[in-house]
C-alpha cells in the first residue's frame, strides 16, 4: 500500500506508522522527522529536531541543510570534500537528493516502508527499509548498498531537539577506548562561528572534555544545552562487543530517554554535534540549538577525502572508512527508541541486554526496560 504523504515543516513527507510511533521522511534527503513515540499514552514524545528555517525562504549555500531535521542516512559522511579530483556535497547524495517510495508493507507484526534512490556521486543503488513492530518504541533502519565500488565514510545523522533549560538533556554512553574532540577547527570565526572545545584533545570522560581556554581547562559534555554561543563537535569510539554500542539521552522533565543501538564494528564512532547557539550566518542566525549524536565510520566530519587516507583514528587501530565491492551488498543496520523514566533516573550509567529487551539502569540506581530486537543489528531479521 502507499505510504500517506503530507508537506510537514516546509517539505514533502511520506508518514506510517502503527499503535506505538508513527514516521514521518522527507522526500527530499530521506531526513526522518517528526517521529512520534508513545503515541498510545497519556504523553506521546517527539525526540527530534526539525532546524527553524524551513519555510522562512531564506538562502543555504548547502544542500543539506534544506530539509535539516531527524535522523538521516550519509555517504560519503562528513564535510565538502574533492576526492582523485572529484567533488562531493556535504554528507552525500542520500541526504541531499530525492529518494522513491516505493510503499508501506505491513505483515506479522512488522510495518515497513521501502525508499530506494540511485546515487550519482558515488555510483550505485540504496534500499532503504524503516520498520515498526507493534509494542515497541523503536524504529528499526536497514540500508542495502548495491553495485559500490571502493571506500567511503557513512553513517548515521540523528539529531536531537534541546530543551531550553540548562542541562535539560543528559546524554551517556557506552564505555569508549578513546575520546578526542575535533581534529580541525569546526567552523569559521570570520562568518560568525565559533566554538568552545579544544582542537584535537584527548579525553577519557565526557564529564572532562578538554576546552580552548586554560581556566576552566575542561567542560561537561554530559548534560545540555551548556556553553551558549559556540558549536562543537567530538566523538567517542567504543570498542567492538559481542553485544550493542548504545547511546542514550534522558530528558527528565518530559520524562523519557531517547536511545540509539549500533554495532561498533561497522559504525566504530558516535559523534556529538553540539549546536548552541554559535552559527551567525545565514541560515543559523544566532539561534540555532540541537544535538547531534551520530553513529558513523569516517575520520570525524572531515569528508571522504580524509577519511580513506591514513589519519590519526585509522593509525589507532579505529576504521574510518568502509570498503564496498559491486560483487556483494553492504548492510547497514541501525536502532534508535525511546523509553518512559521515573522521576529522579536522571542519566543512563549502564546497559544490559537480555533476548528482545534492554535495560538502562541510572545514576540513581533506577531501571527502564525496553522492548527491542537488539539481534536486528547483526541479521536484519524481525
Amino acid at each position: 500500500m502507499k505510504a500517506q504523504q503530507k508537506r510537514i515543516a516546509g517539505q514533502p513527507c511520506w508518514v506510517f506508522g502503527n499503535e506505538q510511533v508513527e514516521v514521518a521522511v522527507t522526500e527530499l534527503g530521506g531526513h526522518m522527522a517528526p517521529v512520534t513515540f508513545r503515541r498510545d499514552s497519556r504523553s506521546p514524545v517527539q525526540p527530534y529536531y526539525i532546524s527553524p528555517w524551513q519555510e522562512e525562504g531564506l538562502p543555504v549555500d548547502d544542500p543539506v541543510l534544506v530539509p535539516l531535521r531527524g535522523d538521516f542516512f550519509c555517504m560519503p559522511f562528513g564535510a565538502p570534500s574533492t576526492h582523485r579530483g572529484k567533488a562531493y556535497a556535504c554528507h552525500g547524495d542520500p541526504a541531499t537528493r530525492k529518494w522513491t517510495g516505493t510503499g508501506v508493507e505491513a505483515s506479522g507484526g512488522v510495518t515497513r516502508l521501502t525508499l530506494t534512490m540511485k546515487t550519482k556521486d558515488l555510483p550505485g543503488k540504496i534500499t532503504t527499509r524503516l520498520a515498526l513492530v507493534d509494542g515497541h518504541n523503536v524504529v528499526y533502519t536497514q540500508h542495502v548498498l548495491e553495485g559500490y565500488s571502493g571506500r567511503t565514510s557513512l553513517g548515521h545523522h540523528a539529531t536531537l531537539a534541546v530543551p531550553e533549560a540548562e542541562g535539560a538533556l543528559r546524554v551517556a554512553t557506552a564505555p569508549f577506548r578513546l575520546g578526542m574532540t575535533n581534529p580541525t577547527p569546526v567552523g569559521d570565526p570570520a562568518i560568525g562561528h565559533y566554538q568552545s572545545l579544544a582542537i584535537g584533545g584527548e579525553f577519557t570522560s565526557l564529564k572532562k572534555v578538554p576546552l580552548l581556554w586554560k581556566d576552566p581547562k575542561a567542560g561537561d559534555c554530559t548534560a545540555f544545552p551548556t556553553r551558549l554561543g559556540y558549536t562543537d563537535l567530538l566523538g567517542v569510539f567504543p570498542r567492538p562487543h559481542k553485544t550493542p554500542a548504545w547511546t542514550t539521552a534522558t530528558n527528565q522533565a518530559a520524562g523519557y530517554l531517547w536511545f540509539s543501538l549500533k554495532d561498533a564494528a561497522v559504525l566504530p564512532a558516535t559523534l556529538f554535534w553540539i549546536s548552541n547557539r554559535g552559527r551567525h550566518n545565514v541560515p543559523w542566525n544566532g539561534r540555532n540549538r540541537c544535538l547531534g549524536l551520530e553513529d558513523v565510520c569516517g575520520y570525524f566530519a572531515n569528508g571522504l577525502a580524509e577519511s580513506v587516507r591514513k589519519n590519526a583514528l585509522s593509525a589507532a587501530g579505529i576504521p574510518t572508512a568502509v570498503r564496498l565491492s559491486p560483487k556483494r551488498p553492504t548492510t547497514i543496520h541501525y536502532i534508535e527508541g525511546v523509553a518512559p523514566v521515573p522521576r529522579g533516573f536522571q542519566c543512563v550509567r549502564t546497559a544490559s541486554f537480555a533476548p528482545g529487551a534492554v535495560t538502562f539502569t541510572s545514576v540513581t540506581g533506577k531501571k527502564v526496560t525496553a522492548a527491542v530486537r537488539h539481534d536486528f543489528l547483526a541479521d536484519g531479521a524481525l
